[in-house]
C-alpha cells in the first residue's frame, strides 16, 4: 500500500517503513505526526483518487530528527547601477519515517510511553568503609570547589587522601581539572599530619604570622 500526501506545499509518495523528508514540522525526535490530505491511496491493482483529498484516509508518522538544508545564495545585480545583493537561506527540515497508511475513518494508535527508567547513581569511588566524613577543607589548597570535586570522587577522609597512589592522584587531578596541583601543595603529607594530630597548616601560618 501507498498514498500521495500534501504537506508544506508538496506531494510525497510514502508507504510503510519510508522515511521522508519535508518542510519543517513542529515536534521533538519521536513524536507521531499524522498527514491528513491525502490525495490518493494504491493498493494493489487498485488506485483511490481524491477530490481533492480522500475521505477517511490517514498517514502515520514519526518524527526521526530535526535537520537543516544546505545553504542556498541568491545574488542580484543591476549592471552599470553599483547595485548588488547577497542573500542566503538554509531551510529548517523534519525527517519522518511513515509507520501506517489507514483508510475506511481509521484513527491513529496512541503511540505507546516508554516508562522511564531510573538510572542507578553509580559513585566514582568506593564510599568510606565507616561512613565518616573529615572536613577534607582543613587541607590547604581544598577550597569550596576542591572539596566537592575530592567528595564526587569519594575522597571524605583524611585517611582515604593520604592513602592515595600515584594513580590515584593522577585521576583525582584529571577530574578536578588541576594538573599538579595535589603534589605541589602536599594534599597527602597535609592528610598524614591531620591524622597524626597535628594542626592544619594553614591555621598554623596564620599563627606565626
Amino acid at each position: 500500500m501507498y498514498a500521495v500526501i500534501k504537506t508544506g506545499g508538496k506531494q510525497y509518495r510514502v508507504a510503510a517503513n519510508e522515511k521522508i523528508t519535508i518542510e519543517k514540522l513542529e515536534g521533538a525526535a519521536g513524536d507521531q505526526v499524522t498527514f491528513s490530505d491525502v490525495l490518493m491511496v494504491g493498493t494493489g491493482g487498485s488506485v483511490e483518487i481524491g477530490a481533492p483529498f480522500v475521505a477517511g484516509a490517514t498517514v502515520v508518522g514519526e518524527i526521526a530528527r530535526q535537520e537543516k538544508a544546505d545553504t542556498v545564495y541568491i545574488f542580484k545585480k543591476r549592471r552599470r547601477k553599483h547595485y548588488r545583493r547577497r542573500n542566503g537561506h538554509r531551510q529548517l527540515l523534519t525527517s519522518v519515517t511513515i509507520t501506517d497508511i489507514l483508510t475506511g475513518g481509521a484513527k491513529p494508535a496512541a503511540k505507546a510511553k516508554a516508562a522511564p527508567v531510573a538510572a542507578a547513581a553509580q559513585p566514582l569511588a568506593a564510599p568510606v568503609a565507616d561512613g565518616k566524613s573529615d572536613d577534607i577543607s582543613l587541607i590547604g589548597g581544598i577550597g569550596p570547589k576542591m572539596e566537592t570535586g575530592m567528595r564526587e570522587l569519594g575522597y571524605n577522609t583524611f585517611a582515604a587522601i593520604a592513602a592515595m597512589s600515584a594513580d590515584d592522584v593522577a585521576k583525582a587531578e584529571a577530574h578536578l581539572k588541576q594538573k599538579g596541583r595535589i603534589g605541589r601543595e602536599e594534599w597527602i603529607e597535609q592528610a598524614k599530619e591531620l591524622l597524626a594530630g597535628k594542626p592544619p597548616r594553614a591555621k598554623t601560618d596564620r599563627a606565626r604570622t
